[in-house]
């Protein structure tokens, strides 16, 4: 399957079982295309994007005792990785000039989101919450329409949105735990050790693709948009150690550390 053919499945198709279906065989990059910015994707009546505060917010990690609220906790997260891979099949459809390497392992990162998302519904349906049941928001995506290059992106999304997963991740992991669901801990696990591939591959293009004269910290900072900025890229609490096995630089760890700490 082509890239794009594969891109346009997940933003265009609204029945959720197209974008998360699995691709058969190898994906190719023959015929980018030209550069297309889809508005809205294409999504089923129950999962168009809600207006502004009608979704519910994440509920408090004391309440996770009630089965339900750990429930909404996994619908709300299911719906993160379903944004994340929306846009990541919006980069491939707007930046069809980007290195066919750089595009073929951003198409291999789509798969995990579609396996992040599908784990979150069926422990939501486990829980007793069918996807779909509340309304979902469209935070991520949004943020997504003011990339305006790939550096924009990798800023964006790989290293703050993902970047604050690293500690995130790992808090919910302890959030489950301490509520005695730990099915819903190994899904935090399995996703956490996935994302520090994903900040890696966001930090290592980069680097590629950073002006000579700025250093990763300046390059990141000089291409992420209002409201997002530095200190959305890290959680309640700062992990370092995933950082570092991410191959971020002692400087940009250092940074981001001062930020979790003021």
């Amino acid at each position: 399957m082509e890239l794009r053919e594969f891109a346009e499945r997940v933003l265009l198709h609204p029945a959720l079982d197209d974008k998360l279906a699995h691709v058969v065989g190898p994906l190719t990059d023959a015929s980018p295309g030209t550069a297309r910015r889809v508005a809205c994707p294409a999504r089923p009546p129950q999962l168009v994007f809600a207006p502004r505060r009608a979704a519910p917010a994440m509920p408090h990690p004391e309440t996770f005792g009630d089965p339900r609220r750990r429930a909404v906790a996994h619908h709300i997260l299911a719906n993160h990785e379903l944004q994340a891979l929306e846009v990541m099949a919006w980069t491939l459809l707007a930046f069809p000039e980007a290195p066919a390497p750089f595009r073929l392992g951003l198409a291999r990162i789509m798969r995990d989101e579609q396996r992040h998302t599908r784990m979150h519904i069926e422990r939501a349906a486990d829980l007793g919450l069918r996807f779909g049941d509340l309304p979902v928001n469209g935070y991520i995506w949004r943020k997504a329409q003011q990339f305006a290059c790939l550096l924009d992106y990798l800023a964006g999304l790989p290293l703050t949105f993902e970047g604050r997963n690293l500690d995130h991740t790992l808090e919910f992991e302890e959030y489950f735990s301490r509520a005695g669901d730990q099915k819903s801990a190994a899904v935090m696990r399995h996703i956490h050790r996935d994302e520090i591939a994903h900040v890696a591959f966001g930090y290592e293009w980069l680097l590629r693709f950073k002006p000579a004269d700025r250093t990763d910290w300046e390059t990141y900072c000089a291409h992420l948009h209002w409201p997002l900025r530095p200190e959305k890229s890290v959680g309640d609490r700062f992990h370092g150690e995933p950082r570092r096995a991410a191959g971020l630089s002692d400087e940009f760890i250092q940074r981001l550390a001062q930020l979790a700490a003021s």
